[in-house]
């Protein structure tokens, strides 16, 4: 490695303003990046992370205040005192960035190709043909199915691991000295998390870049980093070699991060408890190509005939990639999805209740979604939000005394009952899926269908929703169907496992079995993609 850092970073601090006043985001940061080394820099929510790296970018939002003393150095040039026309140039050239959220960084009325070679004409002299040219080299390089075809496809026409290919081919098109990675790996399944991660890893070796990678999880880090940061709360609080943080880190924070790896395992129902959920031969389709003559309509199979069953209190974990089914199969199970087979709930044939029998059962049947601000209505309290399902079920309550039952759901999920009068966006993350736990909660259900709840939290407010999660089933003897591809949490939450592929059950059993003594190959593939803090947690 150079003497001499590629970048570096001093006294970095910044302040927003907001309504509330001034809010300190960083103080007094300070680090160095290599030639061809990868620094993490890591931490929480509202860490800094992300605010630092796009200081570097200048990237930083109208309110943003930089302070006064503040030095960044990329190749020994200060940053901070160029126009914003002399950072274009650096920008997307010198220094490539890959964002967390790929179908929101694309513009979606733009084929890929045209958006991934305008980065090049934008940057270097070349003509239409001859950045295609190394358009489709770079596809070629980041593994993309069909280069040629890839071309001229718009972003929703690609998987999320697929989009997040294109991101890394449009951050690397210019060679750049920097790749600034910001939680590249989040939102994707275990396989193509590992896939995007070695990919980065191997075009590195190639082009011999510096990377700085932002990331929450900790088991990412450990498999990636030569160095790591951490933040907490706008400050550094602990730096160091990878191993030597992970074997022996100095700090609170820094363990209580190591260690925000769910653990245990849920003790197994009894025998004899009743069942609650049997479903025969599930099957969904969705229509494709639709013909005049609907016998030659064309379908595709999202489920291809799954059995399965959940006994009351019991876990039933949904395990898969995107595209496997879970959600669909779920969404089928609970009435959301048209769907063929046979659902008995509670001994009842579920198909055979008239329309009126079936939103009386709605009540036992509840939901919890991915993305708790997205299913937050943003222009309702709280307390309207919680008691929405009381109003529709139980008519007979006062708004009194269905005010009274919310606080008691937001006790129980370890939220300060004054909360009721406030709205979503209040909240952090983890506040908000407490809140749709509630809402899911009120209505006293026997079953709730989980559906990635987890998945876009930090680990240890995960740890939070998991420890959440396991108290009120315990309390209320409710049957949950968990979704993730989450393994860790997965095998901390359930009893039994299902392993779906593409519409298919490759292998169901105990967690134990599952994770310990994995029978599929695609289990082993699955289970060998996690990156687990605590290898031997996991069974290859």
């Amino acid at each position: 490695m150079s003497q001499t850092p590629l970048l570096q970073v001093r006294n970095l601090s910044v302040s927003f303003t907001t309504n509330d006043g001034i809010v300190d985001a960083v103080r007094n940061v300070n680090f160095d990046l290599n030639i061809g080394e990868t620094l993490a820099i890591v931490g929480e929510s509202g860490s800094g992370k992300s605010v630092s790296t796009n200081a570097v970018m200048q990237l930083l939002p109208k309110n943003a205040i930089l302070h006064e003393g503040a030095s960044i150095l990329f190749e020994g040039e200060e940053l901070l005192n160029r126009s914003e026309a002399e950072m274009r140039k650096v920008r997307g050239n010198r220094m490539g960035m890959i964002f967390q959220e790929p179908m929101t960084s694309l513009n979606p009325y733009m084929r890929v190709g045209g958006q991934v070679a305008e980065a090049v004409m934008c940057h270097q002299s070349v003509t239409r043909s001859q950045a295609k040219q190394k358009v489709l080299e770079l596809f070629e390089l980041v593994k993309l199915p069909n280069p040629e075809g890839a071309y001229t496809k718009f972003p929703h026409e690609f998987s999320g691991g697929q989009l997040q290919r294109i991101m890394i081919a449009m951050a690397l098109i210019n060679e750049p000295d920097i790749l600034i990675a910001d939680e590249p790996t989040t939102a994707l399944d275990v396989t193509v998390q590992a896939e995007v991660l070695n990919l980065i890893k191997e075009i590195q070796a190639k082009m011999g870049m510096a990377i700085l990678f932002i990331t929450h999880d900790l088991g990412v880090v450990k498999h990636v980093a030569d160095r790591v940061l951490v933040m907490c709360t706008g400050d550094v609080i602990e730096e160091g070699q990878t191993e030597q943080l992970f074997r022996d880190p100095q700090k609170d924070y820094t363990r209580m991060l190591i260690n925000s790896i769910p653990r245990g395992q849920k003790t197994p129902v009894e025998a004899s408890a009743p069942l609650l959920l049997k479903a025969d031969d599930i099957r969904v389709k969705f229509l494709v190509k639709p013909h005049f003559l609907e016998s030659r309509n064309e379908y595709f199979e999202a489920v291809k005939g799954i059995s399965l069953e959940l006994k009351q209190g019991e876990t039933l974990g949904i395990v898969g990639e995107s595209g496997s089914g879970k959600s669909t199969l779920g969404r089928a199970l609970i009435g959301l999805l048209p769907s063929t087979g046979n659902i008995e709930f509670k001994g009842q044939d579920y198909r055979a209740l008239s329309n009126k029998q079936k939103l009386s059962l709605k009540k036992d049947i509840q939901m919890v979604f991915q993305d708790p601000y997205g299913s937050l209505s943003p222009r309702m309290t709280v307390g309207d939000i919680i008691t929405e399902g009381l109003t529709v079920h139980r008519p007979e309550m006062g708004k009194h005394e269905r005010m009274l039952k919310a606080k008691q759901a937001l006790e129980e999920v370890r939220l300060d009952a004054s909360a009721i009068n406030r709205y979503p966006h209040e909240f952090s993350g983890g506040q908000r899926q407490r809140i749709a736990i509630a809402r899911a909660l009120i209505l006293e259900p026997s079953f709730i269908l989980l559906d990635e709840p987890t998945s876009a939290l930090d680990r240890s407010v995960q740890l939070t929703v998991i420890d959440l999660l396991k108290d009120i089933q315990q309390r209320r003897n409710i049957g949950f169907l968990f979704i993730s591809h989450d393994l860790s949490v997965v095998k901390a939450l359930s009893d039994r496992v299902l392993v779906m592929q593409k519409g298919e059950v490759m292998e169901e059993g105990t967690a134990s079995d599952i994770f310990y003594r994995p029978q599929h190959d695609y289990t082993k593939k699955l289970i060998a993609a996690s990156f687990d803090v605590e290898d031997d947690e996991v069974a290859a």
